[in-house]
């Protein structure tokens, strides 16, 4: 049976030349050859457009549940809104572009070029988009692994303050002064990050400098009864260690106490500012005073 589409290529001939091969061939071939033909073709592209319309139909299908389960896993996880309709967008868009080249192809239509058209695109799309694509790929990081949250304040690249916000492609601080520190996602992901409010409870450390001569049991035990007079302290029974004073070094112009307690993470900075200033009005009034920088200097006389 002869195929009339085969036919000599476009760019041998020309399209007057192509016309009268095609009518030439029409006159000569039988009727029933040409209805066989078509009747051929008919059913060919129908089973693949059958074929194709099937599985639009699931993949469309399979989409939609994707969706449904990805929006379930967001609300599981408490995801900010936002972020989660970032996603979805994308992995649903991402899927229909693949369920299209599978429906196109499966019709007969050859997807290479267009495949490789996409991926072209999308290469020249990440290479013009590289510090954003660096970030967002950062903010699925935090995401999916929550090194910290909003509310929790934290230390990182260089600043410290309160997360306010946390979306796809930045993080935003909020300093003790009120200040907006913006921080960009893909630094933020492969830098160091302290986050103070991971844990409920927090150790508050002080450094109390005495001058020579003073006792140390009088200081150990004055400084240990600031501590245990204060309610927000924590003792073992609720805290990792009691209370601690020591000596801890004999400077050049001090002696050093180290003194460490336990206290819930929300009275950290009061309890530590409110002691300093317990330290510096009750020590002096039990004899034990503070030192400054000094130095003797011996006159040898010849």
């Amino acid at each position: 049976m002869y195929n009339l589409l085969q036919t000599q290529p476009v760019d041998s001939i020309n399209i007057q030349e192509q016309l009268a091969f095609v009518a030439e061939k029409l006159s000569t071939t039988p009727v029933t050859t040409l209805f066989e033909e078509f009747v051929d073709m008919a059913v060919s592209f129908g089973l693949k457009l059958l074929t194709a319309i099937v599985i639009y139909i699931v993949g469309a299908w399979v989409i939609r549940k994707t969706k449904t389960v990805v929006t379930k896993i967001f609300e599981r996880k408490k995801t900010d809104a936002a972020i989660a309709s970032f996603i979805q967008s994308i992995i649903t868009i991402s899927m229909m572009v693949v369920l299209v080249i599978i429906t196109i192809g499966a019709v007969g239509i050859d997807t290479t070029s267009l495949a490789a058209l996409l991926a072209g695109g999308g290469m020249a799309i990440g290479m013009a988009l590289n510090g954003t694509v660096q970030n967002f790929a950062g903010g699925i990081m935090i995401i999916a692994f929550k090194p910290f949250k909003a509310g929790d304040y934290i230390e990182a690249l260089g600043y410290e303050g309160t997360v306010s916000e946390v979306n796809i492609v930045s993080t935003k601080l909020t300093t003790t002064d009120n200040k907006i520190i913006i921080l960009p996602n893909g630094a933020l992901s492969n830098g160091s990050i302290r986050n103070f409010s991971e844990r409920k409870l927090r150790r508050v450390e002080w450094t109390v400098c005495v001058e020579y001569g003073s006792s140390a049991d009088v200081t150990k035990e004055l400084l240990m009864s600031l501590m245990k007079n204060d309610p927000r302290i924590l003792t073992n029974a609720d805290a990792p260690a009691d209370p601690f004073v020591a000596l801890s070094e004999l400077a050049d112009s001090s002696v050093n106490f180290i003194m460490r307690a336990w206290v819930c993470s929300g009275d950290y900075w009061s309890v530590k500012f409110e002691m300093n200033e317990k330290i510096y009005a009750q020590l002096p009034e039990k004899g034990i005073n503070f030192p400054f920088p000094q130095m003797d200097v011996h006159v040898h006389k010849d």
